[in-house]
């Protein structure tokens, strides 16, 4: 049983958890640059988070059912807190997350302009990660590793 899975378990206790807070030791976290327009800011969030899912199939929960009994598919097991900055604290975050060997997702400016993941992932190729024109990061890792990579940055409004 993972940390996540016994942090959550510990902290529902014998009222199946609904309302009972858990704290998670890991966090995930999305850094967006502050010049972002709002559809631009959504797509690079659904875009980086997607990443994360598929390499860490821990931070995934089980699927849900509604009372209909209805499927839907699962989420993430915890928060995704999601933050803001210019363009030198998204540099510096992906490099504090890079020198940290945090799982971490990209996503660059030439990406706006690609239609297809195969192009996506040639645009990232094509560029060192130091000159990457980042417009937004996401990481995953121990909670306190996730706070020192976002130094400097805030909670998006």
């Amino acid at each position: 049983m993972s940390d996540e899975t016994k942090n959550e378990n510990d902290a529902r206790g014998d009222r199946g958890g609904a309302d009972v807070p858990v704290r998670f030791d890991t966090k995930i976290a999305v850094l967006l640059r502050d010049d972002l327009e709002t559809w631009q800011r959504l797509n690079v969030t659904a875009f980086l988070v997607s990443g994360l899912g598929t390499a860490l199939p821990e931070v995934v929960g089980e699927p849900y059912r509604d009372a209909d009994g209805t499927p839907y598919l699962p989420m993430f097991r915890q928060p995704v807190l999601v933050f803001e900055g210019g363009k030198e604290a998204v540099t510096a975050a992906h490099e504090r997350a890079v020198r940290r060997a945090l799982p971490t997702a990209v996503f660059t400016s030439d990406l706006f302009g690609t239609g297809h993941d195969r192009a996506n992932r040639a645009a990232v190729a094509a560029v060192g990660k130091d000159q990457l024109d980042l417009v937004g990061i996401a990481v995953h890792g121990p909670r306190n590793s996730v706070d020192k990579v976002l130094k400097g940055a805030r909670m998006h409004r």
